[in-house]
């Protein structure tokens, strides 16, 4: 019987060179390499918004402006020409000139009640924090009954008593903000406190002074910074409302909300007396906010309840 044979494919011989390392993770690819975290646009426009106000309000007095307080009757009601930019209001003051100054008015109230009111909360907030105990319920009770109490209220409470100023009113808003930077820098206190390097300060036998002041402190104030940027809008917005309802900053100092109030009684034949401040405060408090909150997300702490 022939011997039947079976045809079996041919291998290949294995190419010469090095064998590839199975252990190796395989490289990104080309097309799915994240790109860099980049600032969007809106962020550069914020910050241009921001510096110009600002840097408006700083050189006021050196700027080639109308003098906001002096009244033009041939200007009441005037718009948009070369010499007044944005028109003239019910007095015919510069439009334009009381919004550049007023801008200091109100950057002013936003700013310094946001510091006071960081300064005094965020140092009752980091002694609660670290020492807790009494101290801690004290302030905690205090914090409630702020809280409790309406802001707005409050406010117009003190205005009636000590009278419509700027100092009042920076007052006001500073105590109305400081149980938010209690909470605030209690909580990244606590989270502060438990670190390896507070740990090691309190081993060498530091005192609770300097504890709080070199390791603690500096930890805190990115994100009490960080949300008193946020503040700072809100009080532009609030020194805004009161100005309009008559129990912000008197007249003839401009302040934006001011400004508001003045045109109300003409919103809908002369818009523009309104509109013009109304606008920089819209662009101003949303340039503020987005700003802030994109540096609040970045040195966010998780907040436990006081």
């Amino acid at each position: 019987m022939p011997e039947t044979t079976q045809n079996t494919p041919a291998t290949r011989p294995a190419p010469a060179g090095p064998a590839p390392d199975a252990a190796a993770p395989p490289g990104p690819s080309p097309r799915r390499r994240s790109r860099p975290d980049r600032a969007p646009w809106g962020w550069y426009l914020a910050w241009t918004w921001l510096g110009a106000v600002v840097l408006a309000a700083v050189f006021a007095p050196l700027l080639p402006l109308w003098d906001p307080d002096v009244p033009d009757y041939a200007n009441v009601f005037g718009g948009i020409t070369p010499q007044h930019w944005l028109g003239g209001d019910t007095l015919g003051r510069d439009t334009f000139a009381r919004v550049v100054f007023g801008a200091r008015a109100s950057l002013l109230v936003g700013l310094c009640a946001v510091v006071l009111g960081a300064v005094v909360g965020g140092t009752l907030g980091m002694l609660a924090g670290y020492f807790g105990g009494r101290t801690e319920r004290v302030l905690a009770w205090l914090t409630d009954v702020v809280l409790a109490f309406p802001g707005l209220v409050l406010i117009i409470a003190l205005v009636a008593i000590l009278g419509a100023s700027l100092t009042n009113l920076v007052i006001g808003l500073a105590v109305l903000s400081v149980p938010t930077f209690i909470r605030l820098s209690r909580a990244a206190t606590l989270v502060v406190a438990q670190r390896e390097f507070v740990t090691a300060a309190r081993a060498y036998g530091c005192s609770p002074l300097r504890i709080i002041v070199r390791e603690i402190a500096p930890n805190v104030v990115l994100p009490v910074a960080a949300y008193g940027f946020i503040m700072v809008g809100v009080f532009i917005v609030v020194e805004g409302s009161l100005s309009f309802l008559g129990l912000g900053i008197p007249p003839p100092t401009p302040s934006w909300g001011g400004m508001i109030a003045a045109g109300r009684t003409e919103l809908l034949t002369f818009p523009h007396i309104s509109l013009f401040p109304a606008a920089v405060m819209f662009l101003t408090v949303l340039s503020i906010n987005y700003v802030g909150e994109r540096t609040r997300k970045r040195f966010e702490v998780k907040e436990s309840n006081l």
